[in-house]
């Protein structure tokens, strides 16, 4: 199989018509992902122009199917102001070239695989926050959007890791359709509803399924943590795959002082389930901060009269068995979203919702609960 560096060995020989530079030295091929026998790219290009990205497409195609690739395919994308500058800077530095750093979609080879070299996950000023659930489906992902929004909307400076990488979600519920870019080889994270926000999704093509042990799992949650520029943050939300598995068990040894919220629905055994959830916080001594029962009831709009679709009693039981708090009961429903506004996303609630000032009050809980005296 063909591998990532001999793709940039191949494609050198293109010259970007700008710099007069090698395509790879001047770090133009970027989120090389390669699965069998077809290999997907992004190409940064330094001119407009459709007969421009047409020439470098049929060179590249021309080149990797020379290489017995029998699917390429290529992402155009203009280069950023800040990426011309840093280009710029370099040559009259006398350098001529920019070293391609390790591409944040290739885990198995973190620059410190063996240890947290930022001081991020040292920092006594940013609040840790596990989301998880004991099962699938039961809105973990949601409660940890609506939450990190809510915490921005008060104030806080918050950040999103999406840790459910086989079921990353976070970038489409929050309508995020831009890539983060790479400055200084430190990822910027995407910034939207004043959360930062870093996921698998931003590195996977075409919603590709994500075909790794445990060990690959983990060190791709380090790069998250290590070679993101995260900047100040107040409040870091985790959002965990469902269950007690591996990616669970890494962020409980890498963070071992961050606080865990668990989310289960109404019904008896989302319940019973998510205790597992539980158990294992408390297994590894990670203080719960409360339960959320998502899903508590249906409201009908006309009546107001409520419906409880999956039962009762559920969130407040598991809260019981926990020694926690029930922090909130969330309604089943969606936002009240509209395509046309700028701030459009699938599942963030607008701040004077019912259900939003639902998310302010936990927010207010959560903020009580950490930075009291």
């Amino acid at each position: 199989m063909i591998t990532k560096e001999q793709i940039l060995t191949f494609v050198q020989q293109l010259k970007d018509p700008h710099f007069k530079q090698s395509v790879t030295k001047l770090n133009l091929i970027r989120d090389i992902m390669i699965k069998e026998d077809s290999v997907s790219l992004t190409f940064v290009t330094t001119e407009e122009g459709d007969s421009y990205k047409e020439e470098m497409r049929q060179a590249v195609l021309e080149i990797l199917q020379g290489q017995d690739v029998k699917q390429v395919h290529i992402r155009f994308r203009m280069i950023t102001d800040h990426e011309r500058n840093q280009i710029q800077q370099t040559m009259q530095e006398g350098d001529g070239q920019q070293e391609a750093p390790a591409q944040p979609s290739q885990p198995s080879a973190p620059s410190q695989p063996s240890s947290l070299r930022e001081p991020l996950l040292e920092t006594e000023n940013v609040n840790f926050i596990a989301v998880a659930s004991g099962k699938g489906g039961v809105g973990k992902s949601t409660v940890t959007v609506n939450l990190a929004v809510a915490l921005a909307r008060s104030g806080k400076k918050v950040g999103i890791v999406d840790a459910d990488i086989y079921g990353f979600s976070v970038p489409d519920m929050m309508g995020i359709e831009e890539m983060p870019q790479l400055i200084d080889n430190r990822i910027i994270p995407i910034e939207k509803f004043g959360v930062k926000v870093i996921s698998m999704g931003f590195f996977v093509q075409d919603n590709a399924p994500v075909i790794w042990r445990g060990p690959m799992l983990g060190k791709m949650l380090r790069n998250f943590f290590n070679e993101v520029e995260w900047g100040e943050l107040d409040y870091m939300l985790l959002d965990l795959p469902p269950g007690t598995g591996d990616i669970a068990l890494d962020v409980h040894q890498m963070l071992p002082h961050s606080k865990e919220i668990i989310v289960t629905t109404p019904h008896a055994t989302a319940a019973f389930v998510a205790a597992r959830a539980g158990a294992m916080a408390v297994h590894t001594e990670h203080e719960i901060l409360g339960v959320v029962e998502n899903m508590s009831y249906f409201e009908c709009k006309s009546c107001g009269e409520k419906e409880y679709v999956f039962g009762k009693g559920g969130g407040a039981k598991l809260a019981d068995e926990l020694n926690s708090e029930l922090l909130a009961q969330i309604p089943l429903g969606a936002p009240d979203n509209h395509v046309s506004e700028a701030d459009y996303s699938p599942s963030v609630y607008k701040e004077q919702s019912a259900t939003g000032q639902l998310y302010m009050e936990m927010a207010d809980k959560v903020i009580s609960k950490l930075e009291k005296l």
